[in-house]
């Protein structure tokens, strides 16, 4: 939220602040103890990680709705044709593409690593930083941070983030814990950017009509942390920006 209520940045940043600790924190237990989670901690985790992403997504979205039906009604429908040509401008940009890129440049680095090659600070640096700062959640805990200091969506990507840096520190080192300094940077941004751009300029109908987007999309993650369904979900972040101007140009209220 903003300090004193008076669009002042959010309070010290707090969603990206716990992500960058969590980084830092779970590479130093990685050094320390050199060992990795048992299959049992993880899938506990993962099981916790997704029951809670449902209920921030769902929450997020249900709290930007409301007035009498006929406004609901015409609020999900903004919803849904938001994503509905949100992924279709994020399959023009091959967003989906070039997340699965990233992902697919950071596994050859790793069977690089446990192949015997010695790893080089730059591999483990860059890897980290592309895969904490680019993946879907960064853009959107770090909008949603800076729009109504809404933390839980990065503290969600804190955990997972967490334990990628325990699997990659026992491959590459103590030097991919470096790449908390970029996701400090990079989604502190975008944070100070929604919160002195967007929740400035945009009225309460436009910022709820992101929010509410957004918490399908949280909702969404929580579909692929359980395995439940693959979603392409980096071809969806368009539709925040397309649902404002919907709900500009077709008002809610």
């Amino acid at each position: 939220m903003n300090i004193g209520g008076d669009g002042g940045p959010p309070l010290l940043m707090i969603g990206t602040l716990i992500n960058t600790a969590a980084i830092l924190v779970c590479g130093a237990i990685a050094l320390g103890t050199n060992r990795q989670p048992s299959a049992r901690f993880q899938n506990a985790v993962k099981g916790l990680l997704g029951v809670a992403t449902v209920y921030v997504g769902l929450r997020l979205t249900v709290t930007n709705m409301g007035g009498g039906w006929p406004h609901i009604g015409k609020q999900f429908l903004i919803i849904l044709l938001s994503l509905i040509l949100g992924r279709l401008l994020g399959q023009l940009l091959h967003l989906q593409k070039l997340s699965n890129s990233l992902g697919q440049y950071a596994r050859r680095k790793m069977e690089e690593a446990a192949a015997g090659a010695k790893p080089k600070f730059t591999n483990a640096f860059i890897t980290g930083s592309l895969l904490f700062c680019l993946a879907p959640l960064a853009f959107l805990g770090a909008i949603q941070d800076g729009l109504v200091g809404q933390w839980q969506v990065l503290a969600i990507k804190a955990v997972m983030d967490g334990l990628t840096t325990v699997a990659f520190v026992s491959t590459f080192g103590w030097s991919v814990i470096a790449a908390a300094l970029p996701v400090l940077a990079f989604q502190g941004t975008i944070t100070l950017a929604a919160n002195y751009g967007a929740a400035q300029w945009l009225n309460p109908g436009l910022i709820a009509a992101i929010n509410a987007t957004g918490g399908l999309l949280v909702f969404s993650v929580a579909l692929v942390i359980l395995e439940v369904k693959k979603i392409p979900l980096a071809d969806y972040l368009p539709s925040l920006l397309i649902a404002p101007l919907i709900a500009w140009l077709w008002p809610p209220w």
